[in-house]
């Protein structure tokens, strides 16, 4: 299941660096593509502000 940004994105673009594959859009609040994302986690891992999480299905 892919990871997810919650409304509580603070669009800092700490995540989208460690995407390696370019799953991460930046925006306003940034997205995951769930068909890109590998479920690694990394985003989740450095995430200032706790805004990402596996999604639920």
């Amino acid at each position: 299941m892919a990871y997810k940004i919650s409304e509580d994105c603070a669009a800092c673009g700490t995540c989208i660096d460690e995407c390696a594959v370019g799953a991460i859009s930046a925006g306003d609040i940034y997205k995951i593509d769930p068909d890109m994302c590998v479920e690694c986690g990394a985003c989740a891992d450095v995430c200032p502000i706790g805004a990402i999480a596996k999604a639920e299905e």
